[in-house]
């Protein structure tokens, strides 16, 4: 008789039912721990989310009812005092207004309610308007906004809209978190069959411990900075899920006092006819 290698031990060894049986429960039950440990992970993530949404909701509702409340207790017979009341009261609540329509934006697109229309875009135009409707903003920091590009339009195809969106909180950011009499620049460089998008600025920079967190949702790097200012504390988060629904991804490169980048590619599109 031949022998192909197998002997009766082998056999017997390979064929065992409990030690089948062994490793399959040892497979089951790695499986059912890993299963555990996302719960976990996603009920901790639930309930620091809810804890975040109520902080963030009760603190424009709180200072918008203590302006109310004081008006209405008798502050309102004082012409000047009625005047500033009213426009905190209203700052407070625009500042609720915004952080709400966020939260639906980033809930729809993360349900995938919110589809992209991607089209032919000038990238490059876009920002430029952004830059009017930040105009104001930069002036009040002397900050200087600058474009560098290789060519005067830079097509590619995406959603105009959302990218738009991408662009102004971006930049508002490096305007918001910059120096005074600080600098952006908005980088366009051309590769075989993207265009990459930075985002630049030479203010405070950001420590290394924040940068795999700056966009999670209501993530501050600086917990002192006010909650009022106008943010709703999900901008990084949407131009996170903006990028990533056009199939690429948002990077961060920052070091203290040597200014923060933001960079994105976006695929070309050209001019066909």
């Amino acid at each position: 008789m031949k022998d192909f290698g197998v002997t009766r031990k082998k056999l017997q060894k390979d064929n065992n039912p409990l030690r089948k049986l062994n490793d399959e429960l040892f497979v089951y039950v790695s499986k059912k721990e890993q299963e555990v440990t996302e719960l976990k992970r996603l009920e901790k993530y639930r309930r620091e989310f809810l804890a975040n949404v109520s902080h963030e909701l009760k603190t424009p509702i709180f200072a918008a009812q203590g302006f109310v409340h004081t008006l209405l207790d008798g502050a309102m017979d004082d012409e000047d005092v009625r005047e500033r009341f009213l426009q905190k009261a209203a700052k407070s609540l625009d500042g609720l207004d915004i952080l709400v329509k966020d939260l639906l934006t980033l809930s729809q697109m993360e349900t995938g309610d919110i589809k992209m229309n991607p089209g032919r875009i000038d990238i490059q135009q876009i920002t430029k308007e952004v830059f009017e409707q930040l105009e104001n903003k930069a002036l009040s920091k002397n900050t200087k906004m600058l474009i560098k590009a290789p060519q005067p339009t830079i097509f590619v195809r995406a959603d105009a809209q959302r990218i738009g969106q991408v662009m102004t909180n971006l930049i508002e950011n490096a305007i918001k978190y910059g120096h005074e009499n600080g600098t952006i620049w908005v980088i366009f460089e051309e590769e075989k069959k993207d265009f990459k998008i930075s985002i630049r600025d030479d203010g405070p920079g950001i420590a290394s411990e924040h940068l795999n967190r700056i966009f999670e949702r209501f993530y501050r790097v600086n917990k002192a900075r006010s909650r009022t200012d106008g943010s709703s504390g999900l901008g990084l988060a949407i131009v996170k899920h903006i990028l990533q629904a056009h199939r690429t991804k948002i990077s961060v490169v920052s070091k203290p006092e040597k200014g923060t980048t933001f960079s994105f590619k976006l695929e070309k599109s050209l001019n066909i006819g």
